[in-house]
């Protein structure tokens, strides 16, 4: 089997990083279009022997995009085309059915109750998607709040498969020499606690809700944001009226796999952590809370549909907090008071392994090339590898 992945960016991002965690697992050769911003993602795929190609396309209403798209799936013969992010899904379903591909798989990563990848869920937006929708043959939703959500949308049920986000367990284990020396390069004190927040730095991740909790919060504490986003500026301008600037690290976008160049990777900042706060009130997944867990760290959220579609239990130290400030506050003075415990994994990110999700997203390839789509299942449902 040959098959296309077709998405909008290839930065430092959730659904960039788990394209390139799948395709280390896919038993598929795959090669990947970029849209647009071939950054450090793309260089990852290509040391792994990916071949990626940057469509250089110059902006949403770049229709001259469709026929260069067109032509490269013409041209690779493949089997199926994978789309995902908004703008790859309607750019890369046309362009399949333009060069004769109908086995097409898109994967919603991001589809909240509001928005989608930052913008408003307007009704202009919904109508662009659902007619999208239609040239493919199967959606993959994240989680199952994903397919609820698409369901109300009016994608057919039978169209939709459970495919959650997928993480490298072993990668993630907690390391304790990692966390020595990622400290270290920081300028972290050894005994400082220090509170993590990890994702893109947008208005919808609320990690001002953190910022102004650290305020409360004893000069000991720290917070280490990890990731990029135009929200930045204002997160630092908010760490220094809240008066804690100095102790606000923004460590910038960090990939799974570091270059040698750049610093402490994302698995050696988790073991950096003593607990990550995720204040965001609106996730498709929740999958740097499900990082977080598979480095042993506490866990403060207020959405992770990851978790919520688990049974309770599965995650004892992740606990749910209203996106407030001072509810923050309290709550990680809680886990600061009660002191180190042991960095093991729970079940819930053991669940997440991204072999499984490789697996189910096979069951899906089989079914769409059949012309069939694969009963949809829960989390609980995908049997282990």
């Amino acid at each position: 089997m040959r098959a296309l992945h077709v998405i909008t960016g290839l930065g430092v991002g959730g659904a960039e990083q788990q394209l390139r965690l799948l395709l280390r697992h896919l038993p598929v050769e795959c090669d990947v279009v970029t849209l647009t911003e071939p950054g450090a993602v793309a260089d990852g795929l290509v040391a792994d022997g990916v071949r990626v190609v940057h469509l250089g396309m110059a902006g949403n209403r770049d229709l001259g995009a469709l026929p260069r798209l067109a032509r490269i799936v013409r041209r690779g013969r493949y089997d199926l085309v994978h789309t995902h992010l908004y703008r790859a899904c309607l750019y890369g379903r046309i362009a399949a059915r333009l060069a004769g591909v109908r086995a097409v798989v898109a994967t919603e990563h991001s589809l909240g109750d509001s928005q989608m990848e930052g913008r408003p869920l307007t009704a202009g937006v919904r109508s662009l998607y659902l007619l999208g929708e239609r040239l493919g043959r199967s959606t993959v939703a994240v989680s199952p709040t994903v397919a609820a959500r698409l369901t109300r949308w009016g994608v057919p049920g039978q169209r939709i498969a459970v495919v959650p986000n997928g993480i490298d367990l072993e990668r993630f284990a907690f390391d304790p020499v990692a966390r020595r020396h990622a400290r270290q390069q920081l300028g972290l004190p050894e005994d400082a606690f220090v509170i993590g927040g990890i994702g893109r730095l947008v208005p919808g991740k609320r990690f001002d809700v953190v910022v102004r909790a650290l305020a409360a919060l004893p000069d000991d504490c720290r917070l280490l944001l990890v990731g990029g986003g135009p929200e930045e500026r204002a997160l630092r301008e908010s760490a220094r009226a809240a008066g804690v600037a100095g102790r606000v690290l923004f460590a910038g976008e960090r990939p799974y796999l570091p270059d040698g160049s750049s610093g402490p990777g994302l698995p050696a900042l988790a073991s950096a952590m003593d607990v990550l706060a995720a204040p965001s009130p609106e996730e498709a997944f929740g999958l740097a809370v499900v990082e977080a867990l598979a480095a042993g760290l506490p866990v403060r959220y207020t959405s992770c549909p990851a978790l919520e579609d688990l049974p309770p239990g599965a995650a004892p130290d992740a606990l749910r907090v209203p996106c407030d400030a001072g509810a923050y506050a309290r709550a990680l003075a809680g886990v600061r008071a009660a002191g180190p415990g042991p960095r093991t994994a729970p079940e819930a990110a053991r669940h997440y392994c991204i072999t499984r999700s490789a697996a189910r997203l096979m069951d899906v390839y089989t079914a769409t090339l059949a012309r069939t789509v694969p009963k949809s299942r829960s989390p609980q449902e995908v049997s282990p590898s």
